[in-house]
């Protein structure tokens, strides 16, 4: 397959897709040969591989931490909290778990968008064989995808870390209510781990609860920053990789290398390997193509051209 890299810049000037929500970076609308493209590497692909990230997320009104101007770290100081710092510090669990107390009414009722509902779809009509995502927000099993793996976890669930006790982050959100019945703090500046930023003086009397089993640490099930994805999952990914006939990238630069290491494996495997992502992409030399185009804009015209070709 030909290699084609289309910038984010056109004849100097920068493109805006229309109604582009807040988090989502600059952009330009997608080009007819940028979906031709897609169009063939998705026809091709009998067991399609797809790992979203956070720019999935973004059209659904979750921040992302890295795109320019509109990321996280571009527009506050605010830094996640590290795997040691949870671990070590009673004063930085107790400011952790009061940001997200904060922040999880408006988190938890974030939706899922057309690239979620989409791949959903594809999943049902057996397109998908595997999808991976590096997002904590569960949107994608919200949309009703089932064939998943949550790389980086999912802030969902709430697991101790002395015993097997697991809860619903819903069920957290009570028991944190019933030992702090007086406290009452509120922010709408969301952060994409699913909390907000307060003050140290805010958080001063906030009673973190601990495992109702075993008086225990509770902690979401996500992989915080500085922690390592279970080797068993690990694994899994890697014999999904092996299995697909070719690799789609949604919304990731891969940053990270807990995802970006897949992609490495497809390519020496000879995958065909495709991104959508607004930005650079890290090993974009491994790539066959990439789109630097709104995810949502992509899946938009996707389903247009398809609903044409039916009605055809």
């Amino acid at each position: 397959m030909k290699k084609l890299f289309l910038p984010l810049l056109e004849n100097g000037r920068r493109f805006f897709c229309s109604h582009s929500h807040m988090f989502v970076p600059a952009n330009r609308p997608m080009l007819e040969e940028e979906l031709n493209t897609l169009q063939n590497f998705l026809r091709q692909a009998g067991r399609l591989f797809v790992m979203t990230g956070a720019g999935v997320s973004t059209e659904s009104g979750i921040p992302d931490y890295r795109s320019e101007k509109v990321g996280l770290y571009a527009r506050t100081d605010h830094r996640p909290i590290q795997y040691q710092e949870f671990l070590k510090s009673a004063d930085r669990r107790q400011k952790y778990w009061a940001r997200n107390f904060v922040a999880w009414p408006q988190f938890s009722s974030f939706q899922p968008n057309i690239c979620h509902e989409v791949l959903a779809q594809w999943e049902r009509e057996g397109r998908i064989s595997w999808l991976v995502t590096q997002n904590v927000d569960a949107l994608h099993t919200k949309a009703g995808s089932r064939r998943v793996t949550e790389l980086h976890g999912c802030s969902h669930r709430v697991h101790c870390l002395n015993c097997s006790y697991e809860m619903t982050r819903s069920d957290m959100q009570k028991l944190i209510t019933e030992f702090n019945p007086d406290w009452n703090i509120e922010s709408v500046d969301i952060a994409p781990d699913g909390d907000v930023q307060l003050k140290d003086e805010q958080v001063k009397d906030f009673k973190v609860p601990p495992c109702p089993n075993c008086e225990g640490v509770l902690k979401p099930e996500i992989i915080f920053f500085g922690d390592n994805v279970a080797r068993s999952t690990v694994n899994f990914v890697f014999e999904k990789i092996r299995e697909c006939d070719a690799v789609l990238l949604l919304g990731t630069s891969l940053y990270i290398y807990s995802g970006y290491r897949f992609v490495l494996a497809a390519h020496e495997q000879k995958k065909p390997i495709g991104a959508v992502n607004i930005g650079k992409i890290r090993g974009d030399n491994l790539l066959d193509f990439q789109i630097n185009a709104r995810c949502g804009k992509v899946f938009e015209r996707l389903k247009i051209t398809s609903a044409k070709k039916i009605i055809c």
